[in-house]
């Protein structure tokens, strides 16, 4: 049996409060975006976890909130330290083992830990920094890997603009999070909406109807290619926003 052939063991992912989700959600992706600064420091993981792009929401963690994270992650087979020389400790993830994932679904993982509930549009987007995913149709079959295995959760209903988080919350949270996008549909009671439990089994893909019944021919296309823009002209931003620190630091 080949290195390649030696099967992973089986995913070990558990529900991660706010602190923990953002502290892996930074190692993956400095490992990914600067490998050169990976493994990282307490001090590296703090300011990535603060750092004022690509997060939502905001934090103002301490090095005593990370190291807490740390810790618990590492119990859970998530993080490890890693063994050398320097004085400072440093800090490595296993997503690809605690998630069962590969590069593409790792960035997608990522991207849901960082900023939380998002349109596919704006996903595709963040996580092609990451990892290349070309257009909507590229990511389609990402999503569908990661909903069948339990990691992703739809939000509103397949279609443009379609709203999607991950499935590691603990269920308190997940419980707001549903509710804050459960104008999916209407109840069948009548007294308010209900949220989107998925199509019924057997049941024909549905439409986004919120596209489809709202707008006329034509700009719901319109509205599609305005938020394949948004999503590119955030992915531009975050380009600029990586070349200026570079030169800040080079300058230093």
């Amino acid at each position: 049996m080949t290195s390649s052939d030696t099967p992973r063991p089986a995913p070990s992912w558990k529900p991660l409060d706010a602190r923990q989700r953002r502290v892996l959600g930074v190692l993956i992706e400095k490992a990914k975006t600067t490998p050169a600064g990976y493994p990282m420091s307490v001090l590296a993981i703090v300011t990535g976890c603060n750092q004022k792009n690509n997060r939502d929401p905001l934090s103002a963690y301490d090095e005593d909130d990370v190291e807490e994270a740390l810790r618990q992650l590492c119990g859970l087979g998530a993080v490890s330290e890693i063994d050398w020389l320097g004085r400072v400790p440093k800090y490595k993830h296993h997503a690809y083992d605690w998630l069962g994932v590969n590069r593409l679904e790792s960035a997608v993982m990522t991207e849901l830990l960082l900023r939380g509930a998002q349109a596919l549009g704006d996903l595709r987007g963040r996580a092609a920094r990451m990892e290349p995913i070309e257009d909507l149709a590229a990511l389609k079959p990402i999503v569908d890997g990661l909903v069948a295995r339990g990691l992703m959760i739809e939000l509103t209903p397949p279609g443009r603009g379609q709203i999607v988080t991950h499935n590691l919350h603990p269920s308190h949270e997940l419980a707001e999070v549903r509710s804050r996008f459960s104008g999916a549909g209407a109840s069948s009671t009548g007294h308010g909406p209900a949220p989107w439990a998925g199509p019924p089994r057997g049941a024909a893909p549905m439409r986004d109807e919120r596209v489809s019944g709202a707008m006329a021919p034509g700009l719901a296309e319109l509205a599609a290619e305005v938020a394949e823009l948004r999503a590119e002209v955030s992915r531009l931003r975050e380009v600029v926003l990586r070349l200026e620190s570079g030169r800040d630091e080079t300058r230093g």
